[in-house]
């Protein structure tokens, strides 16, 4: 299944940027991952199809918000408000498929300066 995320950038601490990624066919859970220069791949958010459960890493909770777009269940959108140069990262989307394992999106680059 081919991912095609979108946003990210560059922004000033305590900004706030929107990442979205749209799946081509239906998926299950879907969310983001993040790697720093230097630093292993990290959680971020994820949210199931059907019922919207959400989790998040404890880093982001209370400012990152992830949600199914309206209109189409196979997108998803990251808010990400109150941005820290912690944040600043390559973001990854990704979709579970079930049996047939993850499908990643490609990277994007969020930049927070302080």
């Amino acid at each position: 299944v081919q991912l095609q995320a979108s946003g990210g950038g560059t922004v000033q601490a305590g900004g706030s940027l929107r990442l979205s990624c749209a799946a081509f066919r239906s998926v299950g859970t879907m969310g983001w991952y993040r790697q720093a220069p230097g630093k292993q791949r990290e959680f971020v958010a994820s949210i199931t199809r059907d019922d919207d459960i959400t989790n998040y890493d404890i880093s982001v909770k209370g400012r990152f918000t992830i949600a199914r777009d309206s209109a189409n269940k196979n997108t998803v959108h990251l808010q990400m408000n109150n941005l820290k140069p912690v944040d600043t990262a390559v973001y990854s989307c990704y979709a579970n498929r079930g049996a047939l394992g993850t499908s990643w999106g490609q990277g994007t680059q969020v930049t927070v300066s302080s």
